[in-house]
């Protein structure tokens, strides 16, 4: 009697639950220890710089990576059947564990939320095998987005950012008619003086909106490599363009209702605006690139 299953033959549930619950037996052990090793750390960014606007956008990041981990896991198990362990993951959760220890001891921030990363490639590799780093290698690189950069070099970079969204929304809301000035990074809009702040206009937020374009890219999975390349190559000036937005609204908002107005409430609704323009600004540089390409072959 033929079933229709070969000797060697694998047959890997379709259902991700199903796929999930059957490998759950040998990771909650790993998955629990990881969960008491870094709950310390996790509690330090809930409370603290996952809290700030500089930094907030670490926890969107890191959600999104164990999504596209639990999104890419069936083609783990098909890339890693039969699982081959790596023993580089133990050299790889040696660094992260020293790389913990000293972020923990010395209140490094970088080292510390590196060290999540690390450890969590590492025990893949310990585990699975290099294959499975090789298929989720975008979460891997997603996730150093929301590892912070020293201070020095991002108030180096910062400053000539925050320069020039200054002097672009003075020169926007001037053409529009509003009685505007500007010092440096100080805009004087009637009675009003707003500081241009690097969460306004710095480098993290710039990094940001490139981790949002990326995620899209990465999404979509365009198979055109000019659209792909083209759209990477426009979310910077995407990213500068969506920061200038957020300080005309902020600007405005304050010319029109207030200081209060401006520094409460509708503060945090200008960052909504800066990550919504940012996204229909991708959106429609997407569609652009795509009628291009119809063009193209229609030609």
């Amino acid at each position: 009697m033929d079933t229709g299953v070969r000797p060697g033959t694998l047959h890997p549930p379709t259902d991700l639950r199903a796929q999930l619950r059957a490998v759950l037996p040998e990771w909650w052990p790993v998955l629990a220890g990881l969960a008491l090793l870094f709950v310390p750390t996790f509690y330090r960014l809930f409370t603290g710089a996952w809290v700030s606007e500089e930094q907030g956008h670490g926890p969107i990041i890191y959600g999104l990576a164990l999504w596209l981990i639990y999104r890419k896991w069936p083609d783990v198990i098909a890339a890693t059947t039969p699982v081959r362990p790596s023993w580089t993951g133990w050299p790889v959760l040696a660094f992260g564990l020293l790389f913990y220890m000293l972020g923990r001891s010395q209140q490094i921030l970088m080292l510390e939320i590196g060290s999540i990363i690390l450890v969590m490639a590492a025990v893949l590799l310990a585990k699975r095998g290099a294959p499975a780093l090789r298929v989720l290698w975008f979460p891997f690189f997603f996730m150093l987005f929301m590892v912070p950069l020293p201070a020095e070099f991002v108030a180096a970079v910062t400053m000539p950012m925050k320069m020039a969204v200054s002097w672009a929304t003075e020169h926007i809301l001037f053409a529009a008619g509003y009685p505007i000035s500007r010092s440096g990074v100080i805009l004087q809009i009637g009675q009003y003086q707003l500081l241009v702040a690097d969460a306004c206009a710095g480098l993290q937020t710039l990094l940001t909106l490139e981790a949002l374009g990326l995620f899209y890219l990465n999404l979509m999975r365009h198979p055109s490599a000019f659209r792909n390349i083209g759209l990477a190559i426009c979310i910077v000036p995407i990213s500068f363009s969506a920061n200038v937005i957020r300080v005309v609204v902020l600007t405005l908002i304050s010319y029109h209702f207030g200081d209060a107005a401006g520094q409460g409430f509708l503060h945090g609704f200008a960052g909504m605006v800066l990550f919504v323009t940012a996204l229909v600004l991708i959106l429609s540089f997407d569609s652009g690139f795509q009628w291009v390409i119809k063009r193209r072959r229609a030609a």
